[in-house]
């Protein structure tokens, strides 16, 4: 089967292994990997900042980079994937062209775990993780895309991962993209909560499966000095038991 990979601009910006990772277990699971060339931003921070006719341009763009190839369009972010989904039609007058362009490749644009669960029916891809791990909901996931239990179904296949609930696990992490620009007391109250969350779980990881909240979390972790380390989802299930 072949697959699409969309980067994502915090994908190919600041996590470059998490997309090698992606590539290690979309390949263990026979996946013929391309990346088309030409792809740039979906467009999503313009369109949520409130430049709707701004977003038009990066929009076309995407579309022009991925609507010609064929197979499904993967992505290591929730966020980019539902915008994919559930806003480009709506930039596009019904009856275009590229209206129908956009319904056609949104249609095939997933986000990995859903990608794994909903599309190829796979929850244990091999891997093995032998540490004790906590997870963060990642509200387009869990909310755009309604994937609550998926990507801990394939956690629990992780052989010898321990995962431990996270208290609110559910709540923002005061990220939110924009949000955290324009609102950076409210966004690094909720961080400093979530971090605190994180750190009395007792796990060594949180797991994160957007690349926003991974960083936030992250930060949030290296600021308060907690030895817990925030990683991707994807860099464990391509983990084959090496060391943290």
């Amino acid at each position: 089967m072949q697959v699409q990979l969309f980067m994502t601009c915090l994908g190919e910006n600041f996590f470059t292994p998490v997309l090698q990772d992606m590539v290690r277990v979309l390949e263990r699971l026979g996946m013929t990997c391309e990346l088309p060339d030409g792809q740039t931003c979906c467009g999503q921070p313009f369109y949520n900042s409130g430049f709707q006719s701004q977003t038009v341009e990066p929009a076309r763009n995407w579309l022009r980079a991925f609507g010609r190839t064929q197979g499904y369009i993967v992505a290591p972010s929730g966020s980019c994937a539902d915008f994919v989904r559930q806003r480009y039609p709506e930039l596009f007058p019904p009856g275009t062209p590229e209206h129908a362009l956009a319904q056609e490749t949104a249609a095939r644009t997933f986000e990995f775990t859903e990608f794994l669960t909903r599309v190829l029916k796979v929850t244990d891809v091999g891997a093995r993780f032998p540490h004790k791990v906590t997870f963060h909901a990642s509200c387009h996931i869990l909310r755009g895309l309604g994937l609550r239990q998926e990507p801990k179904q394939l956690l629990q296949a992780v052989r010898e991962l321990e995962l431990i609930p996270l208290t609110d696990e559910e709540t923002c992490c005061g990220f939110g993209g924009v949000f955290s620009v324009v609102y950076p007391e409210v966004s690094r109250q909720m961080m400093q909560n979530k971090v605190n969350a994180i750190q009395t779980s007792g796990a060594e990881v949180v797991v994160v499966g957007e690349p926003g909240c991974l960083m936030n979390i992250a930060g949030g972790l290296a600021r308060a000095g907690s030895p817990v380390k925030a990683m991707h989802l994807i860099q464990v299930l391509a983990s084959e038991g090496g060391a943290l």
